[in-house]
């Protein structure tokens, strides 16, 4: 039901296939991905954030966190059969799961924490010094004391 084409976008604007690209992958992994694990992003600082997923019954072991291709992918694998304990009511869902994230440009993952149930993972956006904004100075229009053309006819006399 979500299903946009995008090809007129293509044809008519020079620039924005990325930008198109961008929105189809939201939109496609929107329906892929359900939404367990629940997890926070948050904005730790000016060019800092921090994404928090909530990994209940997961040990460090067990969770793997990847960079590929502009994206950040957190998948959980439990390692062990519980098969010998028996559950009256099992409400802690610990079942494997692979969570992406689309990083943005510039944006790389400084680490990765695991405390009281929760996966932090810090990311960092680093610029570089060729895209950040620069101030050009601009100098003032002096004439010249005589023209280049009337100090030559000057100097042939």
């Amino acid at each position: 039901m979500r299903n946009f084409d995008f090809a007129p976008l293509y044809r008519t604007a020079v620039g924005f296939d990325r930008v198109a690209d961008l929105m189809d992958r939201v939109l496609s992994s929107d329906v892929a991905q359900p939404g367990y694990p629940p997890y926070n992003i948050e904005k730790t600082a000016e060019d800092a954030y921090r994404i928090s997923i909530a990994v209940a019954g997961f040990s460090p072991e067990e969770l793997s966190v990847e960079v590929r291709d502009g994206s950040l992918f957190v998948t959980a694998r439990k390692a062990g059969d519980e098969s010998s304990r028996s559950f009256l009511h099992r409400g802690i869902a610990t079942r494997a799961f692979e969570r992406r994230f689309a990083l943005a440009d510039h944006v790389r993952v400084a680490g990765a924490s695991h405390e009281l149930g929760m996966l932090h993972i810090e990311l960092t956006r680093e610029i570089p010094e060729a895209m950040k904004p620069r101030r050009i100075e601009i100098s003032g229009s002096e004439k010249p004391a005589a023209p280049a053309l009337e100090a030559r006819a000057e100097q042939i006399n």
